[in-house]
């Protein structure tokens, strides 16, 4: 199971998630990095572990509000061989295309973002796009034919349960296992909840592709021998 590293970026910072309360985030403040610059806060994951990956989470570009592309260009410069994750709040073709003309990265479609259905069904089975389905307690949010439609998804489907990002409660196993049922032979990612290295072995046991994980790591509770053990 691979375990993924998420920056999510305001005005060109890493800022610290909580509970999907995107008004409230901050920039970061980590053991890990010295300042909340993206490239910092990258290297000081790398310093921990040589993560494969990285999940970039522009909440400007989602937000409608600008978007933190220089900084994404600057990650993808710094560290060629990191393959990043990036949710830029696509919502169409163009926007889409922003990130897969340039070579940034997978391109990562969320389904709050979405109008309809049209754009993830263009990239059905794809290995260059992901999906994430967002959800904030038991609220899907996004067009429900996208959940709907698991034989429309790409190869890669991100459940990303906003309302525990940051939080005590632990991932949504329950609502990973419903995903999966329905997935068939897509990868399904956790995201949102990680408390520790329990959480982690269980989601490998659950058979999970991945996971994405922020205040674990800048916390401490997962650690370098803990990630270690993981990968063994």
């Amino acid at each position: 199971m691979e375990v993924i590293p998420v920056l999510d970026l305001v005005g060109g910072q890493v800022v610290r998630a909580k509970m999907g309360d995107r008004d409230a985030y901050r920039p970061i403040v980590t053991p890990l990095s010295p300042t909340s610059d993206p490239v910092d806060v990258a290297r000081g994951f790398l310093a921990l572990h040589p993560f494969t990956a990285l999940y970039v989470a522009d909440l400007d570009a989602i937000l409608q509000r600008g978007d933190n592309l220089s900084a994404v260009r600057r990650l993808r410069a710094a560290f060629p061989a990191l393959t990043l994750l990036i949710d830029n709040g696509a919502a169409d073709a163009k926007a889409l295309a922003a990130i897969l003309e340039e070579d940034l990265g997978l391109a990562v479609l969320g389904s709050e973002s979405q109008k309809d259905g049209a754009l993830v069904a263009a990239n059905r089975g794809s290995d260059e796009v992901a999906l994430s389905l967002d959800f904030r307690n038991e609220r899907f949010l996004g067009p429900a034919a996208i959940l709907e439609s698991p034989d429309a998804w790409p190869r890669r489907v991100i459940v990303m349960t906003l309302a525990r990002i940051g939080g005590s409660a632990g991932p949504d196993f329950e609502r990973l296992r419903a995903v999966q049922a329905i997935a068939g032979s897509r990868k399904v990612y956790a995201s949102g909840g990680v408390r520790g290295p329990a959480d982690l072995a269980r989601l490998k046991t659950l058979g999970c592709a991945g996971v994405l994980v922020a205040s674990a790591l800048h916390d401490g509770r997962l650690s370098r021998a803990d990630l270690r053990r993981l990968r063994r």
